[in-house]
């Protein structure tokens, strides 16, 4: 008798990337540009193109792509599926958005996540709020999650309850702008290999900084005329392998020289919401 494939279970954010979740974005949810905060309104067909290329990048690297079925009702935002659930070995934990305008997207995305076969192991409610570009898989063992205005205190303790076997490390992040800006833990850094992250040291909390120092990960420091068009956000497609947004020629020579592989995308228009590969793909299956 022949064994069910594997369909989920992310115990790094640097194994092969084997299967993803992506929302395409719709031209009828794109008017809602302004009230999600974008810098700029989206050019219809430009977006379009782009993720269809994002998209053909996956699958040329040989990661199935699986793609959305449920509605966004209006909310450009939901293209970046990276936020409203968090994927782990169990299952998918469905998180509860900070950002006001997000908050249907959970629930939106549980029916497209039981079509492609994963668990849904729990869900955030009420006052607990959490954002997935606020949480870091950095081992087997460790989960670090940025305080901030997306994540509070009740939704580090609601994920903490349901991933008891996990060691979570808060961090609060900065202010920066403040509440109306995006500032996720990965618009700071991404991980590229168990000892490699590309970050933006400037803005890195403290006891972050310190604790990469301590387990020996190296990083890449993004410069800072790079830091605003997307140059810590970067998608590991493999130890060393990585997908990120055209446009940050300084950050791509650094990740070269340390021996990290590097295509890329065109992401003008996916980007004018403040996000990156890593917010544009919700991965599903990982190498262990």
């Amino acid at each position: 008798m022949t064994a069910e494939p594997i369909r989920y279970g992310c115990l790094s954010m640097t194994g092969e990337l084997r299967r993803v979740l992506v929302r395409p974005p719709r031209a009828g949810d794109l008017h809602g540009w302004q009230g999600c905060g974008w810098r700029a309104a989206p050019d219809p067909a430009g977006i379009v193109r782009e993720h269809e290329a994002l998209c053909a990048h996956l699958e040329e690297a040989g990661v199935e792509v699986v793609v959305t079925q449920s509605p966004a009702e209006g909310n450009p935002d939901a293209i970046y599926v990276y936020d409203p659930v968090l994927v782990a070995d169990e299952g998918a934990i469905l998180l509860n958005p900070g950002k006001e305008c997000r908050r249907g997207e959970p629930a939106a995305l549980a029916a497209d996540l039981e079509r492609a076969g994963v668990a849904i192991v729990g869900r955030l409610e009420g006052a607990a709020h959490a954002e997935g570009g606020d949480f870091l898989r950095l081992d087997l063992n460790t989960l670090l999650v940025g305080r901030g205005y997306r994540t509070n205190d009740a939704g580090i303790v609601a994920v903490r309850l349901l991933l008891p076997a996990l060691e979570v490390i808060a961090f609060d992040l900065p202010h920066w702008r403040g509440r109306g800006e995006v500032m996720h833990l990965l618009s700071l850094l991404s991980p590229l290999a168990p000892d490699l992250v590309v970050a933006y040291p400037p803005l890195l909390p403290v006891r972050l900084a310190e604790l990469l120092e301590a387990r020996g990960i190296e990083i890449v420091p993004v410069p800072d005329e790079e830091f605003e068009s997307m140059g810590p956000n970067v998608l590991a497609l493999a130890p060393r392998v990585a997908l990120a947004v055209d446009g940050n020629p300084e950050t791509r020579k650094r990740l070269e020289r340390a021996g990290v592989e590097v295509e890329v995308y065109a992401g003008e228009e996916l980007s004018k919401g403040d996000g990156g590969p890593t917010c544009l793909t919700q991965p599903l299956l990982r190498a262990g």
